[in-house]
């Protein structure tokens, strides 16, 4: 059973390496741009039947080591 995991900066938390890509883009000419966040993306395979069980593990990982829940949210996907 595979999840993925998405992780990124909580709003309040300054993203410098966003901030960089933004300013590139921009000074590229794509002045659309409104904002962008850079983050974390994990795909997950686990050795399991069930889904709750599944992504309740996955959970224990993001809480244990991939997330610092201090400045990051996280969001676990089913694929």
């Amino acid at each position: 059973m595979k999840f993925s995991v998405t992780v990124t900066l909580k709003k309040d938390v300054l993203d410098p390496q966003g901030k960089v890509v933004q300013n590139t883009l921009l000074d590229m000419g794509m002045h659309n741009l409104k904002s962008i966040r850079q983050g974390k993306f994990f795909e997950i395979e686990v050795q399991e039947t069930d889904p709750k069980i599944g992504e309740k593990k996955v959970n224990e990982m993001c809480e244990k080591l991939l997330v610092n829940l201090i400045i990051e949210d996280y969001k676990i996907n089913k694929i």
